[in-house]
Protein backbone atom coordinates (compact mmCIF):
# COMPACT_ATOMS: atom_id res chain seq x y z
CA UNK A 1 0.00 0.00 0.00
CA UNK A 2 1.72 3.52 -0.96
CA UNK A 3 1.13 6.99 0.82
CA UNK A 4 0.93 10.23 -0.24
CA UNK A 5 1.36 13.20 1.87
CA UNK A 6 0.23 16.83 1.39
CA UNK A 7 3.90 17.59 0.98
CA UNK A 8 5.48 17.21 -2.52
CA UNK A 9 7.77 13.81 -3.22
CA UNK A 10 6.58 12.39 -0.09
CA UNK A 11 5.58 8.84 -0.87
CA UNK A 12 6.31 5.51 1.07
CA UNK A 13 5.28 2.26 0.97
CA UNK A 14 5.14 0.39 4.78
CA UNK A 15 4.84 -3.81 3.88
CA UNK A 16 3.58 -6.14 6.25
CA UNK A 17 7.44 -7.39 7.40
CA UNK A 18 8.40 -3.32 8.02
CA UNK A 19 4.56 -2.67 9.84
CA UNK A 20 5.29 -5.85 12.12
CA UNK A 21 8.85 -5.01 12.99
CA UNK A 22 7.19 -1.22 13.68
CA UNK A 23 4.88 -2.71 15.46
CA UNK A 24 7.36 -5.05 18.24
CA UNK A 25 9.71 -1.33 18.44
CA UNK A 26 6.57 0.21 19.69
CA UNK A 27 5.02 -2.77 22.34
CA UNK A 28 8.64 -3.42 23.57
CA UNK A 29 9.40 -1.99 27.08
CA UNK A 30 12.91 -2.09 26.58
CA UNK A 31 13.01 0.29 23.22
CA UNK A 32 14.60 3.19 23.15
CA UNK A 33 11.52 5.84 23.71
CA UNK A 34 13.03 8.08 20.70
CA UNK A 35 12.56 4.41 18.77
CA UNK A 36 9.08 3.95 19.84
CA UNK A 37 7.78 7.76 18.83
CA UNK A 38 9.75 7.55 15.22
CA UNK A 39 8.17 3.81 14.75
CA UNK A 40 4.55 5.58 16.09
CA UNK A 41 5.15 8.90 13.23
CA UNK A 42 5.56 6.13 10.51
CA UNK A 43 2.41 3.35 12.06
CA UNK A 44 -0.06 6.57 12.42
CA UNK A 45 1.38 8.02 8.93
CA UNK A 46 0.64 4.32 7.22
CA UNK A 47 -2.87 3.88 8.81
CA UNK A 48 -3.22 7.34 7.18
CA UNK A 49 -3.01 10.06 9.82
CA UNK A 50 -2.56 13.23 9.44
CA UNK A 51 -0.21 15.49 10.69
CA UNK A 52 -2.06 16.83 12.95
CA UNK A 53 -3.28 13.85 14.59
CA UNK A 54 0.29 12.79 14.21
CA UNK A 55 1.70 15.40 15.75
CA UNK A 56 -1.07 15.58 19.11
CA UNK A 57 -1.17 11.67 19.74
CA UNK A 58 2.68 11.77 19.30
CA UNK A 59 3.96 15.27 21.15
CA UNK A 60 6.06 15.92 18.33
CA UNK A 61 6.52 18.77 15.74
CA UNK A 62 4.99 19.26 12.36
CA UNK A 63 8.78 19.40 11.27
CA UNK A 64 9.90 16.39 13.84
CA UNK A 65 7.11 14.12 11.47
CA UNK A 66 8.24 15.10 8.45
CA UNK A 67 11.79 14.86 8.76
CA UNK A 68 11.18 10.74 10.12
CA UNK A 69 8.56 10.41 7.01
CA UNK A 70 10.95 11.54 4.73
CA UNK A 71 13.85 9.36 6.99
CA UNK A 72 11.37 6.09 6.20
CA UNK A 73 11.21 7.30 2.61
CA UNK A 74 14.66 6.96 2.13
CA UNK A 75 16.36 4.08 4.67
CA UNK A 76 13.11 2.06 5.80
CA UNK A 77 13.22 0.93 9.23
CA UNK A 78 16.69 1.02 9.58
CA UNK A 79 16.90 4.47 8.64
CA UNK A 80 14.65 5.05 11.92
CA UNK A 81 16.80 2.70 14.05
CA UNK A 82 19.97 4.81 14.05
CA UNK A 83 21.37 8.28 14.05
CA UNK A 84 22.87 10.09 12.05
CA UNK A 85 26.64 10.67 12.87
CA UNK A 86 27.87 13.95 14.02
CA UNK A 87 30.69 15.37 14.71
CA UNK A 88 32.09 15.24 18.29
CA UNK A 89 31.87 18.57 20.32
CA UNK A 90 35.71 17.67 21.53
CA UNK A 91 38.07 18.85 18.80
CA UNK A 92 40.67 16.33 19.22
CA UNK A 93 44.12 17.25 20.51
CA UNK A 94 46.81 18.21 18.30
CA UNK A 95 49.39 15.58 17.26
CA UNK A 96 52.21 17.91 19.33
CA UNK A 97 49.93 18.06 22.48
CA UNK A 98 49.16 14.02 22.34
CA UNK A 99 53.16 13.20 22.67
CA UNK A 100 53.54 15.46 25.74
CA UNK A 101 50.39 14.55 27.08
CA UNK A 102 51.86 10.66 26.32
CA UNK A 103 55.57 11.56 28.14
CA UNK A 104 53.64 13.07 30.87
CA UNK A 105 51.83 10.07 31.84
CA UNK A 106 54.82 7.47 31.60
CA UNK A 107 57.01 9.61 33.98
CA UNK A 108 57.19 8.88 37.53
CA UNK A 109 58.94 12.51 38.49
CA UNK A 110 57.02 15.26 40.16
CA UNK A 111 57.97 18.76 40.22
CA UNK A 112 58.70 18.51 43.68
CA UNK A 113 55.37 20.41 44.95
CA UNK A 114 54.65 19.65 48.03
CA UNK A 115 50.98 18.60 47.10
CA UNK A 116 52.60 16.43 44.60
CA UNK A 117 50.71 18.39 41.44
CA UNK A 118 52.80 18.90 38.02
CA UNK A 119 52.44 22.24 36.79
CA UNK A 120 48.85 24.00 35.35
CA UNK A 121 49.03 23.91 31.88
CA UNK A 122 49.82 20.02 32.10
CA UNK A 123 46.49 19.40 33.47
CA UNK A 124 44.46 21.05 31.23
CA UNK A 125 43.73 18.01 29.16
CA UNK A 126 40.56 16.06 30.07
CA UNK A 127 39.90 12.46 30.26
CA UNK A 128 37.96 12.57 27.21
CA UNK A 129 41.04 13.71 25.69
CA UNK A 130 43.10 11.51 26.94
CA UNK A 131 40.73 8.28 26.02
CA UNK A 132 40.63 9.44 22.10
CA UNK A 133 44.37 9.85 22.61
CA UNK A 134 45.24 6.31 23.89
CA UNK A 135 44.52 4.47 20.98
CA UNK A 136 46.96 6.06 18.30
CA UNK A 137 49.61 6.33 20.75
CA UNK A 138 50.02 4.51 23.49
CA UNK A 139 49.92 0.37 23.57
CA UNK A 140 48.92 0.19 27.55
CA UNK A 141 45.13 0.04 28.44
CA UNK A 142 45.22 2.06 31.12
CA UNK A 143 45.90 5.85 30.93
CA UNK A 144 44.37 7.66 33.37
CA UNK A 145 43.78 11.21 34.17
CA UNK A 146 44.33 12.67 37.63
CA UNK A 147 43.91 16.03 38.62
Amino acid sequence: MRFRFMRNGIIFEVSPPDRHRLERVVRDRNAAQKHVWRASIILLSADAVGTAAIMRQTGKSKTCVWRWQERFMAAGVEGLLRDKSRPSRIAPLKPDVVERVVALTLTDALDGRPDGRRERDQRQCSAAHLESARPATAPLPAIQAVE
